[in-house]
């Protein structure tokens, strides 16, 4: 997660205004469905409150600055939608004080019967990337161990909590104090409570700066192998990083398709969500479905908050954010209601693969 100097985080720009009262209205019992089950008082985990966790994330609160702090933020996200999202490690990664903020955020947000709430851009960007995961393994070659690799890790548990990686190699990169504090919070976990066990094959955490132009090497260098299928996981990364890096990492994986299969996972801001004031975003994309084959990808496939396959049943209300920019044009920069800019955030899935005559299986 990059550091500069400004304030706005992704946890943060989910964060609406209520609406106000309107004649239009549902029904009561479907206003009452449209609500998450999300736990009215907040219950927190007896292992936040050992000595060595509470003194790590004290630390996490007194030295990390807001960017890796949103690792823990996208965390307390998961945790509280955990009627949604099944992740064994979600609270004690989050810690006490973002689960805290949150949880009030989603009390607020009850008491406002605001439209969409807190937290749920992360459940169902979540819940995309773990189905799109899935569906990668399975297109490729089952006999053959795939490696997956997620680009600015933070404290994603994936590796505890999906049963589609027991056959696959995890690669989990970012910055060394992220990776220190989330392998002594793991020991933690496993001091507290024997069933936690690993569904990844294998996972390596690797401390990599991905904006070093020798990130690569060095990844290689922890294990990864280049000749194997791989899933490119960039979540939540790639509008922290300037265009310079993020075109950087974004080609050379597009150069891996001519080597292997590669599928490539990443989410895209377009430019009204990178401009916002106070915003810590730099790369943006209003079109990434159009530039990933520029770069060497074969097939893109581009997703909404909000559309059929990026929902997940958690969007109920038809008057709700995401619903009203789905009906507008994606040129469209600002809302021609309100004035407001259209703040898309785009769920991209992209592969590629060697021609059968030029694959490296073919010439071993």
């Amino acid at each position: 997660r990059i550091s500069n100097n400004k304030k706005q985080t992704m946890s943060e720009i989910e964060t609406k205004k209520p609406e106000e009262e309107e004649e239009e209205e549902e029904a009561p019992s479907a206003t009452t469905t449209s609500w998450p089950d999300i736990e009215q008082e907040l219950v927190i985990p007896e292992v936040l409150h050992t000595e060595g966790v509470k003194k790590l994330h004290k630390s996490i609160q007194d030295e990390w600055d807001y960017l890796q702090k949103s690792a823990c933020q996208t965390a307390a996200g998961r945790a509280l939608w955990k009627h949604v999202i099944n992740d064994p490690l979600a609270h004690l990664f989050a810690g006490e004080t973002h689960l805290r903020n949150l949880h009030k955020k989603i009390q607020t947000d009850r008491l406002n019967n605001a439209r969409e709430v807190s937290g749920v851009i992360l459940a169902v960007r979540t819940l995309w990337f773990d189905s799109r995961i899935q569906a990668a393994l399975a297109s490729f070659n089952s006999d053959v161990s795939a490696q997956v690799v997620l680009l600015g890790a933070g404290m994603d548990a994936r590796s505890y909590r999906l049963n589609c990686l027991n056959k696959s190699d995890v690669f989990e990169v970012d910055f060394p104090d992220v990776l220190q504090a989330k392998t002594s919070l793991v020991q933690a976990a496993v001091k507290s409570r024997n069933e936690l066990k690993m569904t990844a094959k294998s996972l390596v955490r690797a401390a990599i700066d991905i904006r070093d132009e020798d990130w690569f090497e060095n990844l290689k260098k922890a294990g990864f192998q280049p000749e194997t299928n791989t899933v490119w996981v960039l979540e939540g990364i790639l509008y922290y990083l300037s265009h310079t890096e993020a075109m950087q990492v974004l080609n050379l994986i597009a150069d891996k398709c001519a080597v292997t299969s590669t599928v490539l996972l990443a989410d895209f801001m377009n430019k009204p969500s990178a401009t916002l004031p106070n915003s810590v975003f730099d790369f943006y994309s209003d079109w990434p479905d159009q530039l990933l084959p520029t770069l060497g990808f074969s097939n893109v496939k581009l997703s909404q908050i909000g559309d059929p396959d990026a929902n997940f049943g958690l969007l109920h209300d038809p008057l709700n954010l995401f619903s009203k920019l789905l009906r507008l044009p994606r040129s469209a920069q600002v809302h021609p209601d309100d004035g407001t800019p259209c703040c898309r955030l785009y769920l991209v899935e992209a592969s590629g693969s060697p021609p059968p005559d030029t694959s490296i299986g073919n010439h071993l």
